[in-house]
Protein backbone atom coordinates (compact mmCIF):
# COMPACT_ATOMS: atom_id res chain seq x y z
CA UNK A 1 0.00 0.00 0.00
CA UNK A 2 2.69 2.19 0.79
CA UNK A 3 4.39 1.57 -2.57
CA UNK A 4 1.37 1.98 -4.43
CA UNK A 5 0.83 5.66 -2.60
CA UNK A 6 4.38 6.63 -3.12
CA UNK A 7 4.07 5.60 -7.27
CA UNK A 8 1.17 7.42 -7.32
CA UNK A 9 2.82 10.56 -5.69
CA UNK A 10 5.72 10.46 -7.89
CA UNK A 11 3.63 10.25 -11.00
CA UNK A 12 1.81 13.52 -9.87
CA UNK A 13 5.12 14.78 -9.07
CA UNK A 14 6.38 14.25 -12.81
CA UNK A 15 3.17 15.58 -14.27
CA UNK A 16 3.51 18.99 -12.07
CA UNK A 17 7.01 18.94 -13.68
CA UNK A 18 5.71 18.29 -17.13
CA UNK A 19 2.47 21.07 -16.79
CA UNK A 20 4.91 23.28 -15.26
CA UNK A 21 7.63 23.30 -18.25
CA UNK A 22 4.22 23.59 -21.05
CA UNK A 23 3.01 26.56 -19.14
CA UNK A 24 6.88 28.12 -19.14
CA UNK A 25 6.69 27.49 -22.55
CA UNK A 26 3.01 28.84 -22.98
CA UNK A 27 3.65 32.17 -21.01
CA UNK A 28 6.33 33.14 -23.68
CA UNK A 29 3.56 33.51 -26.55
CA UNK A 30 1.68 36.10 -24.18
CA UNK A 31 2.64 39.56 -22.61
CA UNK A 32 4.66 39.20 -19.28
CA UNK A 33 2.73 38.85 -16.27
CA UNK A 34 3.01 37.54 -12.64
CA UNK A 35 4.10 33.79 -12.97
CA UNK A 36 1.47 31.38 -12.38
CA UNK A 37 1.38 27.23 -11.69
CA UNK A 38 -0.20 24.09 -12.80
CA UNK A 39 -3.56 24.05 -12.42
CA UNK A 40 -4.42 27.24 -10.79
CA UNK A 41 -2.85 29.56 -12.63
CA UNK A 42 -2.45 32.60 -10.89
CA UNK A 43 -4.94 31.85 -8.73
CA UNK A 44 -2.40 30.78 -5.94
CA UNK A 45 -2.26 34.43 -5.39
CA UNK A 46 -5.56 34.96 -4.00
CA UNK A 47 -5.77 38.14 -4.88
CA UNK A 48 -6.62 37.43 -8.18
CA UNK A 49 -9.82 35.75 -7.21
CA UNK A 50 -11.38 39.15 -6.96
CA UNK A 51 -9.82 41.36 -10.11
CA UNK A 52 -10.83 45.25 -9.17
CA UNK A 53 -9.06 48.21 -10.98
CA UNK A 54 -6.14 48.93 -8.04
CA UNK A 55 -4.72 45.66 -7.98
CA UNK A 56 -4.58 45.20 -12.01
CA UNK A 57 -3.05 48.67 -11.73
CA UNK A 58 -1.05 47.39 -8.97
CA UNK A 59 0.18 44.18 -11.22
CA UNK A 60 0.52 46.78 -14.22
CA UNK A 61 3.49 49.00 -12.39
CA UNK A 62 5.73 45.77 -12.44
CA UNK A 63 4.30 43.92 -15.51
CA UNK A 64 3.50 46.82 -18.02
CA UNK A 65 0.31 47.96 -18.68
CA UNK A 66 -0.65 45.06 -21.15
CA UNK A 67 0.08 42.09 -19.06
CA UNK A 68 -1.34 38.18 -18.57
CA UNK A 69 -3.22 36.55 -16.19
CA UNK A 70 -3.91 32.70 -15.68
CA UNK A 71 -7.00 31.75 -14.72
CA UNK A 72 -6.15 28.07 -14.30
CA UNK A 73 -4.77 26.92 -17.61
CA UNK A 74 -6.70 29.86 -19.67
CA UNK A 75 -4.41 33.17 -20.12
CA UNK A 76 -6.12 36.67 -19.82
CA UNK A 77 -4.68 39.65 -21.63
CA UNK A 78 -5.02 42.93 -19.42
CA UNK A 79 -5.33 46.45 -20.76
CA UNK A 80 -4.63 48.72 -18.15
CA UNK A 81 -4.77 52.52 -18.35
CA UNK A 82 -6.34 54.71 -20.63
CA UNK A 83 -3.64 54.10 -23.74
CA UNK A 84 -3.34 50.49 -23.17
CA UNK A 85 -7.68 50.09 -23.25
CA UNK A 86 -7.59 52.46 -25.96
CA UNK A 87 -4.73 50.59 -28.47
CA UNK A 88 -6.32 47.48 -27.47
CA UNK A 89 -9.77 48.01 -28.46
CA UNK A 90 -10.06 50.13 -31.45
CA UNK A 91 -6.09 49.23 -33.08
CA UNK A 92 -7.97 46.72 -34.80
CA UNK A 93 -11.46 46.85 -33.77
CA UNK A 94 -12.97 44.17 -35.47
CA UNK A 95 -10.24 41.84 -33.94
CA UNK A 96 -11.57 42.15 -31.04
CA UNK A 97 -15.25 41.96 -31.14
CA UNK A 98 -15.68 38.61 -29.90
CA UNK A 99 -17.04 38.08 -26.68
CA UNK A 100 -15.91 34.49 -24.94
CA UNK A 101 -18.66 32.08 -23.80
CA UNK A 102 -17.54 31.44 -20.10
CA UNK A 103 -18.58 28.16 -18.61
CA UNK A 104 -21.75 30.54 -16.36
CA UNK A 105 -22.53 32.18 -19.24
CA UNK A 106 -23.48 29.07 -21.06
CA UNK A 107 -25.08 28.22 -17.98
CA UNK A 108 -26.99 31.07 -18.22
CA UNK A 109 -27.47 30.37 -22.04
CA UNK A 110 -29.18 26.91 -21.13
CA UNK A 111 -25.56 25.52 -23.24
CA UNK A 112 -27.30 26.39 -26.26
CA UNK A 113 -25.35 28.30 -29.06
CA UNK A 114 -24.38 31.70 -27.47
CA UNK A 115 -27.52 34.25 -28.87
CA UNK A 116 -28.93 37.80 -28.57
CA UNK A 117 -26.73 40.88 -28.08
CA UNK A 118 -24.34 40.47 -25.00
CA UNK A 119 -22.84 36.48 -25.13
CA UNK A 120 -22.89 36.02 -28.93
CA UNK A 121 -19.76 36.71 -31.38
CA UNK A 122 -19.83 37.24 -35.34
CA UNK A 123 -22.97 37.25 -37.56
CA UNK A 124 -25.12 36.22 -34.93
CA UNK A 125 -23.38 39.57 -32.72
CA UNK A 126 -23.63 41.57 -35.83
CA UNK A 127 -27.11 41.28 -36.77
CA UNK A 128 -28.83 40.99 -33.51
CA UNK A 129 -27.19 44.52 -32.51
CA UNK A 130 -27.54 45.71 -36.10
CA UNK A 131 -31.22 45.35 -35.48
CA UNK A 132 -31.25 46.29 -32.29
CA UNK A 133 -29.72 49.60 -32.63
CA UNK A 134 -31.78 50.46 -35.40
CA UNK A 135 -35.15 48.91 -33.64
CA UNK A 136 -34.53 51.62 -30.86
CA UNK A 137 -33.85 54.65 -33.05
CA UNK A 138 -37.23 53.53 -34.83
CA UNK A 139 -39.05 53.74 -31.42
CA UNK A 140 -37.36 57.07 -30.70
CA UNK A 141 -33.73 57.04 -29.52
CA UNK A 142 -32.64 60.28 -30.07
CA UNK A 143 -36.21 61.67 -30.54
CA UNK A 144 -38.24 63.70 -28.49
CA UNK A 145 -41.17 60.91 -28.20
CA UNK A 146 -38.92 58.64 -26.10
CA UNK A 147 -37.51 61.97 -24.00
CA UNK A 148 -41.05 62.39 -23.09
CA UNK A 149 -41.56 59.33 -21.89
CA UNK A 150 -38.64 59.70 -19.58
CA UNK A 151 -39.32 63.23 -18.39
CA UNK A 152 -42.88 61.02 -17.75
CA UNK A 153 -40.73 58.50 -15.56
CA UNK A 154 -38.91 61.75 -13.87
CA UNK A 155 -42.03 63.31 -12.76
CA UNK A 156 -43.50 59.91 -11.17
CA UNK A 157 -40.04 59.55 -9.55
CA UNK A 158 -40.22 63.39 -8.19
CA UNK A 159 -43.83 62.04 -6.79
CA UNK A 160 -42.17 58.96 -5.26
CA UNK A 161 -39.85 61.34 -3.22
CA UNK A 162 -42.51 63.75 -2.47
CA UNK A 163 -45.06 61.10 -1.09
CA UNK A 164 -42.00 60.41 1.52
CA UNK A 165 -42.14 63.89 2.91
CA UNK A 166 -39.11 64.32 4.24
CA UNK A 167 -38.69 61.31 6.24
CA UNK A 168 -35.32 59.23 5.33
CA UNK A 169 -35.67 57.01 2.56
CA UNK A 170 -33.41 54.82 0.66
CA UNK A 171 -33.80 55.72 -2.68
CA UNK A 172 -31.99 52.56 -4.66
CA UNK A 173 -35.45 50.92 -5.26
CA UNK A 174 -37.12 54.40 -6.66
CA UNK A 175 -34.52 54.85 -9.03
CA UNK A 176 -34.63 51.16 -10.13
CA UNK A 177 -38.56 51.63 -10.93
CA UNK A 178 -38.25 54.83 -12.89
CA UNK A 179 -35.11 53.91 -15.16
CA UNK A 180 -36.89 50.15 -15.70
CA UNK A 181 -39.84 51.32 -16.69
CA UNK A 182 -38.19 53.41 -19.52
CA UNK A 183 -36.71 50.25 -21.15
CA UNK A 184 -40.03 48.75 -20.81
CA UNK A 185 -41.70 51.05 -22.40
CA UNK A 186 -39.15 50.53 -25.14
CA UNK A 187 -39.59 46.65 -25.39
CA UNK A 188 -42.56 46.07 -24.05
CA UNK A 189 -44.68 48.90 -24.84
CA UNK A 190 -45.99 49.68 -21.66
CA UNK A 191 -44.65 50.62 -18.02
CA UNK A 192 -45.43 49.07 -14.68
CA UNK A 193 -47.23 50.21 -11.83
CA UNK A 194 -44.78 50.86 -9.05
CA UNK A 195 -46.99 48.23 -7.05
CA UNK A 196 -46.70 46.11 -9.20
CA UNK A 197 -45.48 42.83 -7.16
CA UNK A 198 -44.37 40.93 -10.59
CA UNK A 199 -42.37 43.84 -11.58
CA UNK A 200 -40.59 44.27 -7.71
CA UNK A 201 -39.77 40.82 -8.44
CA UNK A 202 -38.42 41.05 -11.44
CA UNK A 203 -36.18 43.85 -10.50
CA UNK A 204 -34.86 41.63 -6.96
CA UNK A 205 -33.90 39.17 -9.77
CA UNK A 206 -32.56 41.52 -11.77
CA UNK A 207 -29.95 42.85 -8.58
CA UNK A 208 -29.17 39.55 -7.55
CA UNK A 209 -27.56 38.40 -11.03
CA UNK A 210 -25.69 41.25 -11.01
CA UNK A 211 -24.42 40.49 -7.40
CA UNK A 212 -23.75 37.21 -8.26
CA UNK A 213 -21.17 38.27 -11.77
CA UNK A 214 -18.72 40.46 -9.57
CA UNK A 215 -18.55 37.43 -6.67
CA UNK A 216 -16.05 34.88 -5.79
CA UNK A 217 -18.93 32.66 -6.88
CA UNK A 218 -18.62 33.38 -9.83
CA UNK A 219 -15.20 33.10 -10.33
CA UNK A 220 -14.39 29.75 -8.93
CA UNK A 221 -17.61 28.73 -11.42
CA UNK A 222 -15.67 29.55 -14.59
CA UNK A 223 -12.37 28.11 -13.01
CA UNK A 224 -14.07 25.41 -11.98
CA UNK A 225 -17.24 24.84 -13.28
CA UNK A 226 -17.46 20.82 -12.74
CA UNK A 227 -17.34 21.93 -9.16
CA UNK A 228 -19.81 24.37 -8.89
CA UNK A 229 -22.39 23.06 -11.05
CA UNK A 230 -22.75 20.25 -8.08
CA UNK A 231 -22.67 23.45 -5.03
CA UNK A 232 -26.44 24.65 -3.76
CA UNK A 233 -26.57 28.23 -2.85
CA UNK A 234 -25.77 31.58 -5.32
CA UNK A 235 -24.81 29.66 -8.43
CA UNK A 236 -28.08 27.67 -8.80
CA UNK A 237 -29.80 30.52 -7.47
CA UNK A 238 -28.44 33.26 -10.37
CA UNK A 239 -29.35 30.45 -12.68
CA UNK A 240 -33.15 30.53 -11.59
CA UNK A 241 -33.15 34.33 -11.54
CA UNK A 242 -31.74 34.42 -15.00
CA UNK A 243 -35.24 32.10 -15.97
CA UNK A 244 -37.26 33.93 -14.30
CA UNK A 245 -36.99 37.23 -16.34
CA UNK A 246 -36.52 35.10 -19.28
CA UNK A 247 -40.12 33.24 -18.59
CA UNK A 248 -41.36 36.93 -17.71
CA UNK A 249 -39.87 38.34 -21.34
CA UNK A 250 -41.76 34.84 -23.01
CA UNK A 251 -44.71 35.55 -21.27
CA UNK A 252 -45.07 39.28 -22.50
CA UNK A 253 -44.39 37.58 -25.65
CA UNK A 254 -46.87 35.72 -25.83
CA UNK A 255 -49.47 38.77 -25.27
CA UNK A 256 -47.92 40.46 -27.84
CA UNK A 257 -48.59 37.22 -30.50
CA UNK A 258 -52.30 37.29 -29.28
CA UNK A 259 -52.61 40.42 -30.39
CA UNK A 260 -51.54 39.79 -33.82
CA UNK A 261 -49.02 42.58 -35.68
CA UNK A 262 -49.75 45.94 -36.50
CA UNK A 263 -48.48 47.78 -39.52
CA UNK A 264 -46.67 50.40 -37.50
CA UNK A 265 -45.16 48.42 -34.85
CA UNK A 266 -44.58 50.28 -31.19
CA UNK A 267 -42.34 48.67 -28.96
CA UNK A 268 -39.26 46.00 -29.62
CA UNK A 269 -41.29 42.92 -29.57
CA UNK A 270 -43.63 43.78 -31.82
CA UNK A 271 -40.72 45.05 -34.12
CA UNK A 272 -38.45 41.83 -33.50
CA UNK A 273 -42.16 39.50 -34.48
CA UNK A 274 -42.31 41.08 -38.04
CA UNK A 275 -38.74 40.76 -38.81
CA UNK A 276 -39.03 37.25 -38.03
CA UNK A 277 -41.98 36.72 -40.09
CA UNK A 278 -40.18 38.65 -42.86
CA UNK A 279 -36.87 36.14 -42.38
CA UNK A 280 -38.42 32.64 -42.23
CA UNK A 281 -38.23 31.89 -45.36
CA UNK A 282 -34.47 31.76 -44.99
CA UNK A 283 -32.18 29.00 -45.32
CA UNK A 284 -30.56 30.33 -41.72
CA UNK A 285 -32.64 32.92 -40.52
CA UNK A 286 -30.98 35.16 -38.23
CA UNK A 287 -33.79 36.17 -36.39
CA UNK A 288 -36.25 33.62 -34.10
CA UNK A 289 -37.79 33.53 -30.90
CA UNK A 290 -34.13 32.61 -29.51
CA UNK A 291 -32.11 35.24 -30.33
CA UNK A 292 -35.42 37.66 -29.39
CA UNK A 293 -35.72 36.54 -25.91
CA UNK A 294 -31.54 36.81 -25.23
CA UNK A 295 -31.78 39.96 -27.02
CA UNK A 296 -34.55 41.39 -24.69
CA UNK A 297 -33.24 39.79 -21.71
CA UNK A 298 -29.81 41.71 -22.79
CA UNK A 299 -31.64 45.12 -22.96
CA UNK A 300 -33.37 44.86 -19.86
CA UNK A 301 -30.62 43.73 -17.59
CA UNK A 302 -28.53 46.37 -19.38
CA UNK A 303 -30.76 49.07 -19.70
CA UNK A 304 -32.64 48.61 -15.78
CA UNK A 305 -29.02 48.03 -13.37
CA UNK A 306 -26.20 50.78 -14.46
CA UNK A 307 -28.10 53.82 -15.08
CA UNK A 308 -30.23 53.32 -11.99
CA UNK A 309 -27.10 52.48 -9.87
CA UNK A 310 -25.24 55.89 -11.49
CA UNK A 311 -28.35 58.26 -9.97
CA UNK A 312 -27.50 56.71 -6.96
CA UNK A 313 -24.56 57.19 -6.57
CA UNK A 314 -25.32 60.47 -7.74
CA UNK A 315 -27.61 61.24 -4.91
CA UNK A 316 -24.91 59.99 -2.33
CA UNK A 317 -21.80 62.27 -3.83
CA UNK A 318 -24.92 65.68 -3.64
CA UNK A 319 -25.26 64.46 0.24
CA UNK A 320 -21.38 63.99 0.75
CA UNK A 321 -20.86 67.48 -1.24
CA UNK A 322 -23.35 69.83 -0.70
CA UNK A 323 -21.43 72.75 -2.18
CA UNK A 324 -21.29 70.63 -5.28
CA UNK A 325 -25.10 70.05 -4.79
CA UNK A 326 -25.91 73.96 -4.32
CA UNK A 327 -23.67 74.96 -6.95
CA UNK A 328 -26.30 72.61 -9.46
CA UNK A 329 -29.12 74.32 -8.20
CA UNK A 330 -28.04 77.56 -8.42
CA UNK A 331 -27.50 77.04 -12.30
CA UNK A 332 -30.94 75.09 -12.88
CA UNK A 333 -32.46 78.33 -10.82
CA UNK A 334 -30.98 80.62 -13.18
CA UNK A 335 -31.34 78.66 -16.50
CA UNK A 336 -34.63 77.17 -16.02
CA UNK A 337 -38.21 78.50 -14.84
CA UNK A 338 -39.53 77.40 -11.95
CA UNK A 339 -42.61 75.16 -13.46
CA UNK A 340 -40.55 73.92 -16.67
CA UNK A 341 -39.80 70.09 -16.61
CA UNK A 342 -35.54 70.01 -17.64
CA UNK A 343 -35.20 68.69 -21.09
CA UNK A 344 -32.14 66.94 -22.69
CA UNK A 345 -31.39 70.03 -24.80
CA UNK A 346 -31.14 72.06 -21.47
CA UNK A 347 -28.22 70.85 -20.96
CA UNK A 348 -26.03 73.36 -23.22
CA UNK A 349 -27.22 75.86 -20.89
CA UNK A 350 -26.39 73.58 -17.85
CA UNK A 351 -22.73 72.83 -18.26
CA UNK A 352 -21.67 72.44 -14.39
CA UNK A 353 -24.53 70.11 -14.13
CA UNK A 354 -23.42 68.47 -16.82
CA UNK A 355 -20.20 68.22 -15.69
CA UNK A 356 -21.41 66.91 -12.70
CA UNK A 357 -23.00 64.31 -13.75
CA UNK A 358 -20.09 63.09 -16.18
CA UNK A 359 -18.07 63.32 -12.76
CA UNK A 360 -20.23 60.59 -10.91
CA UNK A 361 -19.88 58.13 -14.12
CA UNK A 362 -16.28 58.54 -14.09
CA UNK A 363 -15.64 58.47 -9.86
CA UNK A 364 -18.11 55.86 -9.40
CA UNK A 365 -16.92 53.66 -12.06
CA UNK A 366 -19.38 50.90 -11.71
CA UNK A 367 -17.88 48.72 -13.65
CA UNK A 368 -15.22 47.21 -11.59
CA UNK A 369 -13.67 46.57 -14.13
CA UNK A 370 -14.86 45.92 -18.04
CA UNK A 371 -16.79 42.69 -20.11
CA UNK A 372 -14.08 40.92 -21.63
CA UNK A 373 -13.65 40.06 -25.45
CA UNK A 374 -12.60 37.21 -27.53
CA UNK A 375 -9.84 37.77 -30.27
CA UNK A 376 -11.80 36.12 -33.51
CA UNK A 377 -8.14 36.15 -35.50
CA UNK A 378 -4.73 36.59 -35.09
CA UNK A 379 -3.79 40.20 -34.07
CA UNK A 380 -1.21 42.74 -32.62
CA UNK A 381 -1.67 44.59 -29.81
CA UNK A 382 1.19 47.07 -29.87
CA UNK A 383 4.11 44.59 -29.96
CA UNK A 384 2.47 41.88 -28.76
CA UNK A 385 0.71 39.14 -30.78
CA UNK A 386 -2.39 38.23 -29.92
CA UNK A 387 -3.20 34.70 -30.93
CA UNK A 388 -7.13 33.69 -32.58
CA UNK A 389 -9.25 32.97 -29.69
CA UNK A 390 -7.54 34.46 -26.49
CA UNK A 391 -9.76 36.74 -23.54
CA UNK A 392 -9.34 40.00 -23.47
CA UNK A 393 -10.24 42.15 -20.47
CA UNK A 394 -9.89 46.13 -20.66
CA UNK A 395 -9.74 47.43 -17.56
CA UNK A 396 -12.12 50.59 -18.39
CA UNK A 397 -11.88 51.86 -14.45
CA UNK A 398 -8.22 51.89 -14.73
CA UNK A 399 -8.88 54.43 -17.46
CA UNK A 400 -11.47 56.82 -15.93
CA UNK A 401 -9.27 56.44 -12.68
CA UNK A 402 -5.35 56.97 -14.97
CA UNK A 403 -3.26 59.79 -13.70
CA UNK A 404 -2.02 60.68 -17.23
CA UNK A 405 -5.71 61.70 -17.95
CA UNK A 406 -6.91 63.37 -14.87
CA UNK A 407 -5.56 65.92 -12.70
CA UNK A 408 -7.51 64.51 -9.64
CA UNK A 409 -8.08 60.79 -10.46
CA UNK A 410 -8.99 60.07 -6.82
CA UNK A 411 -11.28 62.98 -6.08
CA UNK A 412 -14.46 63.52 -7.17
CA UNK A 413 -13.96 66.87 -8.83
CA UNK A 414 -16.63 68.28 -11.65
CA UNK A 415 -14.17 70.41 -13.06
CA UNK A 416 -12.79 67.53 -14.72
CA UNK A 417 -15.19 68.31 -17.43
CA UNK A 418 -14.92 71.98 -17.72
CA UNK A 419 -12.64 74.25 -19.79
CA UNK A 420 -11.33 77.65 -18.35
CA UNK A 421 -14.04 79.84 -19.34
CA UNK A 422 -16.66 76.97 -17.71
CA UNK A 423 -18.03 75.98 -20.80
CA UNK A 424 -18.67 71.85 -20.59
CA UNK A 425 -16.02 69.28 -22.36
CA UNK A 426 -15.79 65.67 -22.56
CA UNK A 427 -12.48 64.14 -22.30
CA UNK A 428 -10.91 61.21 -24.79
CA UNK A 429 -10.50 59.23 -21.29
CA UNK A 430 -14.29 59.56 -20.39
CA UNK A 431 -15.40 55.61 -21.13
CA UNK A 432 -17.86 54.40 -19.33
CA UNK A 433 -19.71 53.22 -22.25
CA UNK A 434 -16.05 51.23 -23.60
CA UNK A 435 -15.04 52.04 -27.15
CA UNK A 436 -14.78 49.98 -30.03
CA UNK A 437 -16.99 47.66 -31.51
CA UNK A 438 -18.84 46.39 -28.77
CA UNK A 439 -19.62 49.51 -27.14
CA UNK A 440 -22.79 49.56 -25.05
CA UNK A 441 -25.33 50.50 -27.61
CA UNK A 442 -27.65 52.02 -24.97
CA UNK A 443 -25.20 54.92 -24.61
CA UNK A 444 -27.66 57.37 -25.67
CA UNK A 445 -30.22 56.46 -23.97
CA UNK A 446 -28.52 56.20 -21.32
CA UNK A 447 -26.87 59.56 -21.32
CA UNK A 448 -30.40 61.12 -21.72
CA UNK A 449 -31.91 59.34 -18.57
CA UNK A 450 -28.90 60.32 -16.38
CA UNK A 451 -29.19 64.06 -17.38
CA UNK A 452 -33.45 64.20 -17.10
CA UNK A 453 -33.71 62.21 -14.38
CA UNK A 454 -30.56 64.01 -11.95
CA UNK A 455 -31.27 67.37 -12.87
CA UNK A 456 -35.03 67.54 -12.27
CA UNK A 457 -34.37 65.63 -8.97
CA UNK A 458 -32.20 68.48 -8.61
CA UNK A 459 -34.21 71.14 -9.63
CA UNK A 460 -37.47 69.75 -7.47
CA UNK A 461 -35.13 68.81 -3.70
CA UNK A 462 -32.26 69.43 -1.59
CA UNK A 463 -30.96 66.19 -0.48
CA UNK A 464 -29.57 66.10 3.42
CA UNK A 465 -28.40 63.56 5.56
CA UNK A 466 -31.19 62.30 8.29
CA UNK A 467 -31.16 63.65 11.58
CA UNK A 468 -28.18 62.61 13.61
CA UNK A 469 -26.21 61.11 11.08
CA UNK A 470 -23.21 62.56 10.45
CA UNK A 471 -21.16 60.65 8.03
CA UNK A 472 -22.11 58.35 5.04
CA UNK A 473 -20.05 55.30 3.44
CA UNK A 474 -19.05 56.27 -0.56
CA UNK A 475 -17.12 52.56 -0.33
CA UNK A 476 -18.44 50.36 -3.15
CA UNK A 477 -19.94 47.08 -2.61
CA UNK A 478 -18.66 44.75 -5.00
CA UNK A 479 -20.72 43.26 -7.66
CA UNK A 480 -21.35 42.88 -11.41
CA UNK A 481 -21.81 46.54 -10.47
CA UNK A 482 -20.43 48.56 -7.94
CA UNK A 483 -22.80 49.41 -5.76
CA UNK A 484 -23.22 51.98 -2.79
CA UNK A 485 -23.45 50.43 0.93
CA UNK A 486 -27.21 50.88 1.93
CA UNK A 487 -28.21 54.42 2.75
CA UNK A 488 -31.11 56.60 3.93
CA UNK A 489 -31.69 60.24 2.84
CA UNK A 490 -34.22 62.87 3.59
CA UNK A 491 -35.70 65.27 0.87
CA UNK A 492 -36.80 68.91 1.16
CA UNK A 493 -38.68 70.41 -1.40
CA UNK A 494 -37.53 73.58 -3.32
Amino acid sequence: MLALSAILTLLFLCYLVVEFVKLQRKRQQHPPGPAPIPILGCLWQLKFFRLDRDILTEVAKSHGDIFTLWFGQVPVIILNGFQAVKDGLTTHPEDVAGRPVTPFFQAMANNKVASGIFLATGRTWRNQRRFSLMTLKRLGLGKMNLEYQIQEEARHLVETFMNAKGKPMNPSFALKLAVSNVICAVVFGHRFSNDDKTFHHLLEAVEFIFKFAGSLYYRLYDVFPWVMRCVPGPPKKTLSCCESVCSFIRKEISIHQSRGTSEEPADFIHCYLAQIEKSKDQLKPAYDEHNMIQSIFDLFLAGTETSSTTLCWALLYMVAYPDVQAKVQKEIDATVAPRQMICYEDRKNLPYTNAVIHEVQRFSTIISIGVSRLSVKDTMIRQFPIKKGIIILPNIASALMDPNEWETPREFNPSHFLDRDGKFTCREAFIPFSIGHRMCLGEHLARVELFIFFSNLLKAFTFHLPEGVKEINTEPIWGGTLQPHYFEICTKPR
